[in-house]
């Protein structure tokens, strides 16, 4: 399967990656390498905790165009 993250920043320098059709699945790595790397373990683990619970495995998420 193939989701698409978002990579972040925070003020201490460490890398934050989410996955937005993931409610609540997030991991961080102090290089950007290893927030990648560390996300696929935490996308695996969330989507096992869905199937368990019986919850739809992914949120609906879609792109919108605003005129900037």
């Amino acid at each position: 399967m193939v989701f698409n993250v978002t990579i972040d920043r925070d003020e201490d320098g460490v890398w934050i990656v989410e996955c937005p059709s993931i409610p609540g699945c997030v991991s961080q790595g102090m290089t950007k390498e290893e927030a990648l790397e560390n996300v696929k373990d935490a996308i695996r683990l969330c989507l096992q905790v869905r199937a368990e619970k019986g919850y739809p495995l992914t949120i609906e998420t879609r792109q919108v165009e605003v005129a900037a």
